[in-house]
């Protein structure tokens, strides 16, 4: 039997609610018409029952369209599909070369960042980080831009695009801030070239030519674009394709410091006036007898550019034989510490699996066109920030008060049986002092509460309960009085 679903049981009326509001919050509208997204002509607007759809409308009803179950094909055809635009007007829409979908993405990502920012503890660590993931085509032949691409998830060569993303973090978001749809840098790897009828004055063109650009080359573009934006962040992680010592000179170039994984290959250090590979600093520095995870660190120059780094043997987990390193351009930084930031380079494996699963990076749209693939690739990256957007707001404590916040910070601080701890040790040293008096039923209270609590809480309190004198021992232990 189907089980019939209400209106007010339905999700997807109050997903679609928080959506909207989430857009307005954000002024997506304003953030649009800045990057060029503002027309409202007949060549972008759908009639339905003599009304014209404005941008933003259609925007609005593009990012909505993942919560219908169905793609933009199945929707049209359906019962709804009269509160919809023709196909034909999505279509020019999304294949526009006019549209800045790129800095539309990091304009929005820079008011969330800045707004998250101001959230948190200004001493608060933020970073951006840097990393790919293949966009598989594999049943396409005539994709403008199609290339070969090697995944090195699955170990081999797969049609499609190579989504190079930056993102921001606090340790507790993550934010998407620009990408790049990149194609091969080598011209027999690609399948299609790119159109050659298309004005080199529009975004069109600018992205194909990014989209051919060698890896690093688009990478310190995008960090560009992202601190002209005004994105907050000191550092960048990076995994082992990207922290090699040209990128990272780049880097430091525009004012981040590196936190990245090292390849255990034929990279070469100095120390002492000697040049070491890794295996000889391993052998030095990294305490294989070491119980705990962190074998060793040293402070070693690169080869060439001398540049000063930090790196921190770390015992592979799933190999306790072999260990894996990390580099840090930041020497003040303790072991622990650098360990503790790279984890947060997680997030963005994290960001690709929702957006691959869930928001239907690659699958919801399946165009032939390359502006529609930037297009439609950002509107699954302004979706995602959205859902960010409107966890934190669901999520965080909120308050009209000054004083709360500083009360929340003091307490928040504190472990639970810490505090536990400190009150039965202040209540202890009073009574024995002579400062505070207890009545009997007093201490039959205290002692209920005692013998009510869990094993893990009364041994916290047991030693200050027999200060206090509110229990006895004896060769058995503890006894009630």
């Amino acid at each position: 039997m189907i089980h019939y679903i209400g209106a007010k049981e339905n999700p997807s009326a109050e997903i679609n609610a928080s959506f909207v509001s989430a857009i307005k919050e954000l002024s997506i509208s304003s953030l649009l018409t800045k990057c060029g997204i503002y027309k409202s002509s007949r060549t972008l607007s759908g009639e339905i029952s003599g009304e014209k759809r404005s941008a933003y409308e259609i925007v609005q009803f593009l990012l909505l369209m993942v919560f219908q179950g169905c793609n933009l094909y199945r929707y049209l055809g359906s019962k709804k599909q009269d509160i919809a635009c023709s196909k034909n007007t999505y279509r020019r829409f999304l294949s526009d070369p006019h549209y800045n979908w790129r800095r539309f993405v990091t304009l929005l990502a820079a008011k969330v960042t800045v707004f998250f920012h101001s959230l948190t503890n200004e001493n608060r660590f933020h970073a951006l980080v840097l990393d790919d993931s293949v966009v598989t085509r594999n049943r396409s032949k005539k994709v403008e831009l199609l290339a070969l691409i090697f995944d090195h998830v699955i170990g081999k060569s797969v049609r499609g695009f190579n989504l190079l993303t930056l993102g921001w973090t606090d340790g507790f978001s993550f934010i998407p801030v620009a990408f790049n749809m990149l194609s091969s840098a080598k011209q027999e790897k690609r399948f299609a070239e790119a159109r050659d009828d298309i004005d080199k004055r529009t975004n069109g063109f600018k992205n194909r030519i990014a989209a051919m650009q060698q890896k690093p080359d688009a990478a310190i573009a995008l960090i560009r674009s992202a601190l002209a934006a005004g994105i907050p962040a000191d550092y960048i992680l990076m995994d082992t394709w990207f922290t090699n010592e040209p990128f990272i000179r780049r880097i430091l170039e525009e004012g981040l410091h590196v936190i990245g994984m090292l390849k255990n290959n034929k990279q070469m250090y100095h120390y002492n006036g000697r040049l070491y590979n890794l295996n000889s600093l391993a052998a030095y520095f990294a305490r294989f007898h070491n119980p705990g995870d962190i074998l060793g660190s040293v402070i070693v120059r690169t080869r060439k550019e001398c540049i000063p780094v930090k790196l921190v043997f770390v015992r592979n987990r799933n190999k306790r034989s072999e260990y894996i390193i990390i580099l840090s351009t930041d020497c003040s930084l303790s072991d622990s510490e650098i360990i503790r930031r790279y984890g947060y380079i997680w997030s963005i494996e994290c960001c690709f699996k929702v957006c691959k699963s869930l928001l239907k990076l690659g699958s919801k749209f399946q165009p032939v066109n390359y502006d529609t693939t930037v297009s439609s690739t950002a509107l699954v990256l302004t979706r995602f920030i959205i859902l960010e957007w409107i966890r934190r707001q669901n999520s965080d404590f909120k308050s009209l008060g000054e004083v709360f916040f500083f009360c929340y910070d003091d307490v928040r601080d504190i472990e639970l049986s810490d505090a536990l701890e400190r009150l039965i040790s202040i209540m202890a040293d009073g009574i024995c002092a002579g400062t505070i008096q207890v009545a009997e039923s007093v201490r039959k209270e205290l002692l209920d509460w005692y013998v009510s609590k869990p094993a893990f809480i009364r041994s916290l309190c047991t030693k200050q309960m027999i200060a206090a004198g509110v229990l006895s021992t004896d060769s058995d232990g503890t006894k009630n009085q």
